[in-house]
């Protein structure tokens, strides 16, 4: 098997040629909406618009930076001038019930009306009823009534003693209150010594008439009470007579602009009944500037109870409603209920409820993000509680968790129509629908956001539109052909494939400005290349701090990390290091060891539980490799350790399993690896290498490492053969490998990988499936050999102690 030549130049980067844009400036190129990238999500998002039933609710997935809200806003803008317009909701007064306020329903746009002509009404109410109190008419009226009550008293009294004085007895009035005496004559009343001195029938006579006369004061004394309650339902109708008139005028002039709204003219109704029911209360009500703290919805008297709590108001032209609530609480997304202290007590009324998100919204659209709604306690419960029922509650947090004490407002609920629109990482979609049973019947509709779109030249001529658009939105200088080229290799980079681009337009929005300001600064009208370059290079030196730590630290030699020279059982590996919205790579030594054992392969990583699944099921699958290959003619008789040396950290994924296999192989069989090279890949049980992540960090962070130390034309890294189509590398190591000072190889399996690292063929079975002996696999095989014949000399009793003498290292029996 010939060993695999070093990859072209060409291959280590696809290169967009700016002839091929067909533009010298992006001035000549027209705009681009990003939602035509991702067709697929935005034909989603309006079939879910378009459904009116029930659960119709849109879940979008993309990733961050993809455009998705602009995308979502757009078609929002264009959606919301269509279909039905949304309703005005305002609260007021329930006469009948005050802690259950009346929820009204007005046509769009007629709210803000509503409750400007009931704050007129209530300013205009209160001169009013005083007018009406302070009137002439009215006080003589009422001093008419109370004359006539007067008198009423008075004639009875009168009457009653001059039936006294025809039986000869007296009424007289005392500061205690009225007495019956014997009269003498018609101006004086008998003295205690002459009342004695008459007869004894005289005197028993005017006795009893005194009794009766007693008893007949006392009924009439109990009748004044009656009277004067009737003078004042006398007085209270009379002043309802007078408040009449005055207040039916002005309802009068306020029903021909509602006629058309029933439960406005019932509630209109409502209201002239209270006043009129009311009467002189009102008038004696204190009034001031703020009459909110003396209104509670217990009932205290106050005119404040006629205004309009204007709860919603839409356009009066019918647009819909887009909200967007950036902080989606339970109370922002259901309403509230204020609060105010009314001595040393929290009172509230119908006045200080304030709609949340949702009543906002209704009739049009609500626009979340799902992270942001699932951290905020109970919110969640409570959107999916408003959307099943079709009817939004307000609730607090202070009754979910039953810490009042207080008598709350109930305020009737409203009826809920409306378009939710979440907006997600796609790790939350698919969690919400695995664990909440109840996801699925609120969300039927998700539209998925492309992540990237394939390179073709039609795609890349959008593309060049779609870079314009975001330049032109920023007012940012033009690009030349150059520029956009290399934007456009940027994208290719982000998606991790020289096939492909990435819709990230986040990512590619920041190098722009950043190219603008360097553009500007250079005094140029445009953006050319070498401002994208700068951008770029700038990008990378804010986030190079670790991966230069970690450099230096393996210049200074504190990680050991070898290249140049040979060594057994030990290999470079390559791992990735993500930090946010960047990442980088650097070179980690794998090394292996092996002695007398039954088969087993022990990673060490696992064994201390750094090692991730991944990573575990990867050695298992070089474990089945090896037995499968060797183990047809000879039982495994080996023990072999694999570890990643000076990793302090969790190791999660499986791109290291064809570096640890060589160094297996190497170990066992006693052939030593160039330490110039480093290894990335999967393999499969066959020994087939699979394709990894991250291949251009990979590559980038070892070659830093040797050009750092000095490029020797020795130097080069193996990658999967299914990796090529992904290699969009800095332009340093296209450099490096086009003057033959650093090479890369794509290999198909473990035995190419063999050959380059060592130099030795690898070794292919003969008919009779006997290997080379020359070749590592018939020295692999050799050193199997070896391993069995010392574990049958020493017998299977004796495993531990020749382990332990074979390397002096004890292991503990993987799990």
């Amino acid at each position: 098997m010939p060993i695999p030549a070093p990859l072209p130049p060409e291959r280590l980067h696809t290169a967009c040629a700016p002839e091929t844009l067909g533009f010298q400036s992006s001035a000549e190129l027209p705009e681009l909406d990003a939602a035509d990238i991702h067709a697929r999500a935005v034909d989603a998002i309006r079939l879910g618009l378009d459904i009116a039933g029930e659960g119709y609710n849109l879940f979008v997935l993309g990733d961050a930076g993809s455009g998705r809200h602009e995308i979502v806003t757009r078609l929002l803008e264009e959606e919301r001038h269509e279909g039905p317009p949304p309703a005005d909701w305002c609260y007021v007064w329930n006469f009948d019930n005050p802690s259950h306020p009346r929820l009204l329903r007005l046509p769009c746009g007629r709210g803000p009306a509503f409750r400007d002509d009931m704050q007129r009404f209530v300013e205009e109410l209160m001169p009013a009823i005083a007018a009406v109190f302070e009137s002439d008419e009215y006080r003589n009226r009422i001093e008419a009534l109370q004359e006539e009550a007067k008198q009423r008293e008075e004639t009875a009294l009168r009457k009653l003693g001059d039936e006294a004085q025809g039986l000869g007895v007296a009424l007289l009035r005392t500061p205690h209150g009225f007495a019956f005496l014997p009269m003498k004559d018609a101006d004086s009343t008998l003295s205690q010594e002459e009342f004695e001195k008459l007869p004894e029938e005289r005197q028993h006579e005017l006795g009893e008439h005194i009794k009766t006369l007693h008893e007949r004061m006392h009924r009439l004394m109990n009748e004044f009470p009656r009277w004067r309650r009737e003078l004042q339902n006398r007085i209270r109708d009379a002043g309802r007579d007078a408040l009449g008139a005055t207040v039916t005028h002005m309802i009068e002039d306020l029903q021909p602009r509602y006629t058309d709204l029933r439960d406005v003219c019932a509630h209109l109704d409502d209201v002239l009944k209270d006043i009129v029911a009311s009467g002189e209360s009102l008038h004696a009500a204190p009034h001031s500037d703020d009459d909110s703290d003396t209104l509670t919805y217990s009932g205290s008297i106050s005119v404040q109870r006629y205004l309009v709590n204007l709860l919603v108001a839409n356009p009066a032209d019918g647009t819909r409603p887009v909200v967007y609530e950036d902080h989606p609480t339970l109370q922002n997304l259901v309403g509230r209920i204020d609060h105010l202290v009314h001595m040393g007590t929290l009172v509230s009324n119908f006045t200080l409820i304030r709609a949340g998100a949702l009543h906002r919204a209704n009739g049009g659209f609500l626009v979340l993000d799902a992270i942001k709604l699932l951290s905020q306690p109970f919110a969640w419960e409570g959107l999916k509680r408003a959307l099943k029922s079709g009817r939004l509650r307000i609730e607090s947090l202070s009754e979910l968790i039953g810490v009042t004490g207080s008598v709350q407002l109930e305020p009737e609920p409203m009826a809920l129509e409306l378009k939710l629109i979440l907006i997600g990482e796609r790790l939350i979609y698919y969690l919400l629908g695995q664990y909440d049973p109840e996801f699925a019947a609120l969300f039927r509709i998700n539209a998925d956001m492309e992540s990237e779109v394939a390179r073709t030249p039609d795609n890349t001529a959008a593309y060049a539109r779609l870079i314009v658009t975001l330049a032109r939105r920023a007012a940012l200088p033009p690009l030349s052909a150059a520029a956009m080229a290399r934007l456009i290799e940027h994208a290719a980079r982000l998606a991790g494939d020289a096939e492909r681009l990435s819709t990230q337009t986040q990512p590619i929005d920041d190098r722009l400005r950043e190219a603008a300001h360097f553009a500007t600064a250079a005094g140029a009208t445009r953006i050319e290349r070498e401002h994208v370059d700068a951008a770029l290079d700038a990008h990378r030196h804010r986030h190079e701090r670790i991966r230069l730590h970690y450099q230096q630290e393996i210049l200074r030699g504190q990680w050991l990390v070898d290249t140049a020279g040979s060594h057994v059982g030990q290999v470079n590996g390559l791992a990735v290091v993500p930090l946010g919205d960047d990442s980088f790579a650097h070179p980690v030594r794998i090394t292996a060891t092996v002695r007398v054992g039954e088969g087993e392969v022990i990673d060490i990583e696992r064994e201390v539980k750094l090692g991730g699944p991944i990573h575990s099921k990867g050695v298992l699958i070089l474990s089945a490799f090896m037995a499968a290959r060797f183990g047809w003619t000879m039982p495994l008789s080996l023990k072999a350790s694999l570890v990643f040396e000076q990793s302090y950290g969790g190791v999660e994924g499986d791109s290291a399993s064809l570096a640890e296999l060589t160094a297996l192989l190497s170990a066992l069989s006693g052939v030593p690896i160039r330490q110039a090279l480093a290894v990335t890949g999967s393999v499969n049980q066959f020994g087939v290498v699979q394709p990894v992540g991250g291949i251009n960090d990979k590559i980038e962070g070892f070659f830093d490492i040797c050009a750092a130390r000095g490029l020797s034309g020795e130097q080069g890294v193996l990658i999967p053969r299914p990796n090529l189509c992904h290699l969009m590398l800095r332009q340093d190591v296209v450099d490096a490998a086009r003057a033959g000072r650093f090479d890369i190889w794509a290999v198909a399996d473990v035995d190419e990988a063999l050959e380059l690292l060592t130099g030795l063929p690898a070794g292919t079975p003969d008919a009779d499936g006997t290997m080379p002996e020359d070749s590592v696999n018939g020295r692999a095989i050799a050193g199997l050999k070896k391993l069995a014949q010392l574990r049958h000399a020493f017998g299977d009793d004796h495993d531990g102690s020749s382990e332990g003498a074979g390397d002096g290292i004890s292991s503990a029996k993987e799990d």
